[in-house]
């Protein structure tokens, strides 16, 4: 799996506060050097309760775990957290590394998000720990590290695929536009694991189905669903997938004019919820994978890359590509190859609305688009990317999105 093919941003528009904390960050009693930079940002905030992003920037040597840990000063409490496991004991709070974010480089950054609670006031920490060393604002030598163990080979590195020269046939963005956008290739270049060998971007599965895409929607909550709501969520999902390929249409080569979404099925713990009873979609129940229902894995592209289905039930027409997650209670979004994870109630209060924002920015990360928590490319502030900076995909957002299909269009010959 891509790298890239897990986020999480919070729900809500334009951050309130941002506080820069240097600190010291410790990878064991051999390490050579240690520093680090915290960056809390209050990303929402309403009355009774807030959103905030935390990033940590590692200023010394490559570390393997982390824990971040500091002190509430006016009674807040963390109430939900994405990419950290946050626990809290009075006005302590810890945050520790997931499975996927614990390494974290010389110059790298990682970042979590939560929800909280507030009353009264809401300063943001003065004071974090790191791995138990208290934030000092730079980098400080530690013990010496041992001498190498001698090893008769090197290990052989991992071939990297190379990227090729993308055409400039057909890509005139804006002036002003240029060095932003070289910018964040440069960005996504540096940073993705595997950025031009990876193949299944929202692009290759676009490509896989000859200009179309299916979907089938994991329904984690214990709200029942009639048909005219079931047609209603594929219609808005439909709508937003289309303002992104609208960016395309007739951009560069791009080939289809349009690129139908179809939703083949629903998963649920209990058939009962869905009050329907036409054979429209594929129903499946209580298959649980990730403590939510699953549609069927032998019908998921993400299973099955290879872009053939012979144990799929009914055959490749009932595979999905891409899963719409609806999770109750969610408090932001998640994206990647995999499709999209947001609230059921965020969107069942939405149906109607033109840009359900956290959806559309989930979908930019199904086609490879990168997250900006902790960098803003020259002359831009305010897109659909940047996490709560917008409600719409903007100028910026369609030439980052059309910079995609310039780089990747040779593997499929165009």
């Amino acid at each position: 799996m891509n790298r890239r093919s897990l986020r999480r941003t919070l729900v809500g528009l334009l951050a309130t506060s941002a506080v820069v904390a240097g600190g010291a960050l410790v990878t064991d009693a051999q390490a050579a050097a240690a520093g680090c930079r915290v960056t809390w940002t209050v990303t929402t905030q309403w009355s009774g309760g807030f959103g905030a992003d935390v990033a940590v920037t590692n200023l010394g040597d490559p570390v393997t775990g982390w824990t971040l840990r500091w002190t509430f000063s006016a009674g807040q409490t963390v109430t939900q957290s994405w990419n950290a496991t946050v626990s809290q004991s009075g006005s302590a709070v810890t945050a520790t590394n997931v499975a996927y974010n614990g390494a974290v480089g010389t110059g790298a950054t990682v970042s979590f998000g939560f929800n909280g609670t507030w009353t009264g006031s809401n300063p943001a920490p003065t004071s974090f720990t790191l791995n138990g060393t208290t934030c000092t604002g730079g980098t400080t030598p530690t013990s010496a590290p041992p001498s190498p163990t001698p090893t008769s080979t090197p290990p052989s590195p991992t071939p990297t695929p190379t990227a090729t020269t993308p055409p400039s046939s057909g890509w005139n963005p804006p002036a002003a536009l240029v060095q932003p956008l070289d910018e964040v290739w440069r960005h996504q270049e540096s940073t993705y694991n595997n950025l031009y060998g990876f193949r299944n971007y929202g692009w290759d599965q676009i490509m896989a189905n000859r200009g179309s895409i299916n979907y089938c929607v994991r329904w984690e909550s214990t709200a029942h669903v009639t048909a005219a709501q079931r047609d209603a969520v594929h219609a808005a999902l439909a709508r937003q997938f289309g303002k992104w390929m609208a960016v395309m249409a007739g951009h560069n080569g791009w080939p289809y004019a349009q690129v139908p979404v179809k939703v083949v099925g629903w998963a649920v713990r209990d058939r009962a919820q869905l009050e329907w009873t036409d054979n429209s979609v594929d129903i499946y129940v209580n298959n649980i994978r990730e403590n939510a229902p699953q549609c069927t894995e032998p019908c998921g592209r993400f299973f099955n890359q290879s872009g053939n289905y012979p144990n799929c039930p009914g055959g490749a027409s009932h595979h999905y590509d891409m899963s719409l997650w609806l999770t109750a209670g969610f408090g932001g979004g998640a994206g990647g190859d995999w499709g999209q994870r947001i609230s059921s109630e965020y969107l069942m209060s939405n149906l109607n609305t033109d840009n359900v924002h956290i959806l559309l920015h989930e979908m930019g990360h199904s086609f490879g688009l990168d997250d900006f928590y902790d960098w803003t490319p020259t002359g831009q502030c305010c897109f659909i990317m940047k996490a709560g900076s917008a409600t719409q995909i903007t100028e910026f957002d369609k030439w980052m999105f059309r910079d995609w299909w310039r780089h990747l269009k040779n593997r499929y010959g165009y």
